[in-house]
């Protein structure tokens, strides 16, 4: 478990300290303005979108570490992608950080700390936030989803 907290600080280190697409997008056809007035976060998200395609996507803004970064990897993510596979990314995406979908919600730890399909585990540390009965977004054995 120790392996997949340090590659996933790694992550979110090197996309917060280089992200990629952080820059205003002069030729962009959509804006979004984001702030989240729990934390501060502000961000813009700039869109160049081509026919049914998102031909290039930036962003600028200011937050924790944890938002630029997703704000980052999130640009990569759908750069050449169709609206539908952005709104499939999204929807995929949002139900795994709300706790509403796919296999990963049933990650589950025994007592002893020993992590059955340990490579899901950091991907469900994401939804830590949203639940109640998990500890990094792992599911405790003997807690109810």
């Amino acid at each position: 478990m120790a392996d997949l907290r340090e590659l996933y600080q790694e992550v979110i280190l090197e996309h917060s300290k280089a992200p990629r697409n952080y820059r205003e997008l002069a030729t962009a056809s959509h804006r979004a303005e984001g702030y989240n007035p729990l934390c501060g976060d502000h961000f813009t998200v700039y869109l160049s979108v081509e026919g049914d395609s998102i031909r290039d996507i930036s962003f600028q803004g200011f937050g924790c570490a944890i938002s630029k970064a997703s704000a980052s990897m999130m640009t990569q993510s759908v750069k050449g992608k169709t609206r539908a596979e952005a709104e499939t990314l999204f929807d995929r995406f949002h139900k795994l950080v709300t706790g509403h979908g796919c296999f990963f919600r049933r990650l589950r730890i025994s007592g002893a700390g020993q992590v059955r399909h340990a490579g899901v585990a950091r991907i469900t540390r994401c939804d830590a936030r949203e639940t109640g009965d998990s500890v990094d977004g792992v599911v405790r054995e003997g807690s109810s989803i």
